[in-house]
Order: C-alpha cells, then structure tokens, then sequence
C-alpha cells in the first residue's frame, strides 16, 4: 500500500489494521524560516524533509504570511531563540491595510504577482521530485485570516464600525484565495491544505464568526471540490474553537490542537457535529509540550493513546500544527514507529 492508498482507505473509515489500511497514516509538517523567501530553497527542503521521514502526505508550508506579502507586507525573521523563530514565523514590519481607506485597495491577484508566482514555482519543482504515489497539500488560508495579517489588530474594530467595508475586501480576498488554491492545483499539489486562526472564541463571537469568515470559508471550499482537490484538509487554529460550526464544512479531514483543547479526539469522533457526514480526523499530538520537549517514550505513549481513541479507524495520526523547527529527529521518528509499529 503506497502512501496516496494509505490516506484514501483513512478517509473512507477503515480501520487499522485491516484489510482495508495496512497502519495508522502519519505525517507531521514544519516551517523553514528564511528558506520559504525562495521558490527553489523551499522546494529543496520540503523534499529533503520527506525523504528523510518518508510521510504519508506532504504538506507544503511557505512562509505564514505569504498572503500578506502578496499585498505589500513586509516581514522579517524574529530574535533567534524566541517562539517564533522556534515556530518558523515572522515578525511583520509593515502591513498593507492601516486606515479604513485601505481596504478598498484590497483586489483580487493573480500569478502575475511575484509571490503568487514564487509559491507556484515551488510546488512545480518539488512534485517531479516526489512521485505520484504521495499527495502534496499547498497550504491555503481562509480569507479573513488574511484580512487580520493585512491589517493586524484594527481588523476587529474595522469589521465591527464599518462591515460593509469589511466585506468588500473579504470578497476580493476570497478571489484571491480561490485563484491561488486552483493555480495551486494545476502547479502540482493535488489536496489543499484549508487553515483558519479566527474560528476561536479569543477572536470573534460566534455571530461575528458566521458573518465575516463562514460564508467566504464555505465560498473558497466549494470552489476548491468544482476544482477536483483530492482531498481537503482543515486546519482549525488556536484554543477555544468553534469545533461544531466548522466540523460541518464541506472538508474530509479535520486537525485542530486537541490536545490543548476540547474537543479531544474520542469526543470528536462521537460529537453531533460528525454524525451526519463522514470526516477523518488528524491530529493527537502535543508539538510543543511533548514532541519538543519530552522523551522518545513519552512521544510514543501519546501517540498510541490517539490512535487508542479513535480506534484507528478514519484517523491520521498528526500533531496539532507546525512542529517546532528544532524538534529532536529521534522524536519525529518516534511518531512514525508508533504509527508503523
């Protein structure tokens, strides 16, 4: 069973072993700070990373805010040492979005703009190089989590005083986000990545959430099946989610950080929310606090516990978001052994 069987008898619910999934699916992603400014650098890593580790899909991680530099930001790397850099993101130096005026200079892009064209050029290097035998996911974010890294914190107050400008924006940025997705799917991905920072309750209300992110969310993820993705993997960031909104999605695979918050795998599995379609979950293990930081052991037990509580059936045994960048290899491939083994 080759790593492309591996994750579709994942989504289609079997469990492991069977005859129907040989073991649990497993994969982990990180960033690679500096390296993501260059189509080539990031190509070269990312297949450097897989061929190490040899992942049942490969998830493509540019810079974090990519969509915010396609619109003017600039960014630089954090002080060495800082969660940050640990993490692999930066530190915005300025931002295209700081007046409500400027809203309204947010359009839609096309592969015309460098960045647009840098992240493409990636996955067209690097899908020659891994084979036909592995999905590789271009990672996308939802439109008003590129809106918050146009303009930062002044986003909140933006949409709740002028909405009607707010969503002029989200609607070229859903434009934006549809078009990178589609180009991403003819560079050479062939599943989407679908991230979300802003379906938490540390953001928005659930009302604000159903007003300004849902609807273009649900916009792009339609596009995305009319474009034939494979698959389509969601990505809920950040504590205190609205787990139950979002499982309903047009998705088949949802990751959250479950072990930080509710709800856990076990509880997920069996949640109202799941009942009324099929979705795989991803996930179960802790990338800071026991990945990052404790012993091979302690790595293993997690994940065994995860698979454990869904019985490994739909499940692909995950961590909750980018693993730090100085992660112990004996630890990623302790994740593997407990998958494998």
């Amino acid at each position: 069973m080759n790593h492309r069987e591996r994750i579709h008898a994942a989504l289609r619910g079997a469990p492991s072993p069977s005859s129907g999934l040989d073991h649990t699916p497993v994969t982990l992603w990180r960033h690679f700070p500096n390296d993501d400014q260059s189509a080539e650098k990031l190509a070269a890593r990312v297949v450097e990373f897989q061929r190490k580790f040899d992942f049942d899909f490969v998830k493509v991680t540019p810079a974090g805010g990519y969509p915010a530099e396609m619109y003017g930001a600039r960014l630089r790397t954090p002080d060495t040492g800082s969660v940050k850099f640990r993490e692999g993101s930066r530190d915005y130096i300025t931002r295209p979005v700081n007046a409500l005026a400027d809203w309204d200079k947010i359009t839609p892009l096309d592969a015309t703009n460098p960045v647009f064209a840098r992240e493409l050029t990636a996955l067209r290097l690097i899908r020659p190089q891994l084979g036909g035998d592995v999905h590789i996911l271009q990672t996308i974010f939802s439109p008003l989590n590129t809106a918050l890294n146009l303009a930062g914190d002044r986003l909140y107050a933006d949409l709740r005083a002028q909405p009607d400008v707010l969503h002029r924006a989200l609607r070229a940025l859903t434009q934006t986000t549809v078009r990178f997705a589609v180009a991403s799917l003819r560079a050479g991905a062939d599943a989407i990545f679908f991230a979300t920072q802003m379906a938490t309750s540390a953001r928005l209300t659930l009302d604000e959430y159903r007003a300004f992110g849902e609807p273009y969310d649900v916009q792009a993820l339609e596009a995305l099946r009319a474009a034939k993705a494979d698959f389509i993997f969601l990505h809920i960031h950040g504590l205190d989610i609205f787990f139950d909104e979002l499982a309903r999605y047009p998705v088949d695979i949802i990751n959250w950080h479950d072990r930080r918050t509710a709800p856990s795998l076990k509880e997920a599995r069996t949640s109202t929310a799941l009942r009324s379609a099929q979705r795989a979950l991803a996930g179960g293990i802790n990338e800071w606090d026991t990945l990052a930081a404790k012993p091979r052991d302690d790595v293993i037990a997690e994940a065994r516990d995860a698979i454990a509580q869904t019985d490994g059936r739909g499940f692909i045994l995950a961590a909750g978001c980018v693993i730090p960048t100085d992660t112990p290899e004996e630890n990623v491939r302790a994740v593997l052994e407990a998958a494998r083994g």
